[in-house]
């Protein structure tokens, strides 16, 4: 009998206890299946944006050349060519004013003038351009999130979002340094560049106020909603996908075993298998970061250890290289 129980206890398989390296590859498979849930809204606003910029840079230069035509251009340009900067001022703009002349009531009712007016931009600010290169900030194992994570708290604020903040500006070129590749255009220097209308005046952008009819400020409002929906969808993103982490996390930390993550994972419906919890080496958790989960999921074919294993270890030898 005793003989019996020692061959029984034998042929149980062991179960793989759970660390704090095993319990974050697990969230890490729960927080991109969260991510893929709602990421597609983010996307459409992206399109979407993107088709009002090409829209708004033709509409823009339409408005500006018929306030400041082409030969006022040309003509300033050579008096500064012959009086230099007595000759006039020149600035290539990718910020503009439109403004249309409204009537208001006060509050004694007597109607006076004033004006509806709105501020177009075609470079990019911080919070658009964390929203805009998400994905491709995640690839580089960057942080896009490190703002909304303290949701307005600057109390929050530790060596980690400040190290996060850094590695984020310099990669999108908000902070630059002498020593750097300047053969590599970075996202900031690509939106500057990417459209700029010669107009008269300084750079001081308010400066300039261009009179436009009511569809054509309506235009425009939409164009600026479009880039604001951008952020919105990106907090918005964030908001849900921290909400089912802050969950799980309470959960996992009561999990002992790889089971009991496997079993919520079955009920939630999340890829999880033993494979990820390898602990002979750390290329489980190269296959499964998150730059390259995505592009695993996608394959239709199921991918053996062995594979993974050569996937893991190209991905090191290119990182040593």
């Amino acid at each position: 009998m005793q003989i019996n129980n020692q061959k029984g206890n034998m042929t149980k398989e062991r179960k793989i206890t759970l660390n704090a390296e095993k319990r974050k590859v697990i969230a890490d498979q729960f927080q991109s299946f969260f991510e893929d849930k709602v990421k597609d809204k983010l996307i459409q606003a992206k399109e979407q944006y993107n088709l009002m910029r090409e829209k708004a840079k033709e509409k823009i230069n339409q408005v500006v050349r018929y306030h400041q035509p082409q030969e006022d251009v040309d003509t300033i340009r050579s008096m500064i060519k012959k009086y230099n900067r007595s000759g006039g001022e020149l600035y290539q703009d990718n910020c503009f004013y439109v403004e249309r002349p409204i009537m208001k009531v006060d509050d004694e009712g007597r109607e006076y003038e004033a004006k509806d007016e709105i501020h177009i931009r075609f470079n990019m600010g911080r919070n658009f351009a964390r929203a805009y290169y998400r994905d491709e900030l995640k690839a580089k194992g960057l942080n896009p999130d490190f703002q909304l994570s303290i949701n307005d708290d600057y109390s929050k604020r530790n060596p980690k979002y400040y190290n996060d903040e850094s590695a984020v500006n310099t990669y999108l070129g908000f902070s630059n340094s002498s020593n750097e590749d300047k053969s590599i255009t970075k996202p900031v220097a690509k939106w500057e560049s990417d459209f700029q209308l010669w107009t008269i005046g300084s750079s001081y952008c308010h400066s300039r106020q261009f009179k436009v009819d009511e569809n054509t400020l309506d235009f425009f409002k939409m164009y600026v909603a479009s880039a604001d929906n951008v952020i919105k969808e990106h907090q918005q993103l964030y908001s849900y996908v921290e909400g089912k982490m802050k969950t799980l996390r309470l959960g996992l930390k009561s999990y002992r075993t790889f089971d009991q993550a496997k079993s919520l994972a079955d009920k939630v419906g999340v890829v999880l298998n033993e494979t990820m919890m390898n602990e002979s080496s750390s290329m489980a958790l190269s296959i499964y970061s998150p730059e390259n989960l995505s592009s695993l999921l996608e394959d239709k074919e199921v991918l053996t250890r062995d594979q993974k294993i050569a996937i893991a270890r190209q991905q090191m030898q290119q990182a040593i290289n």
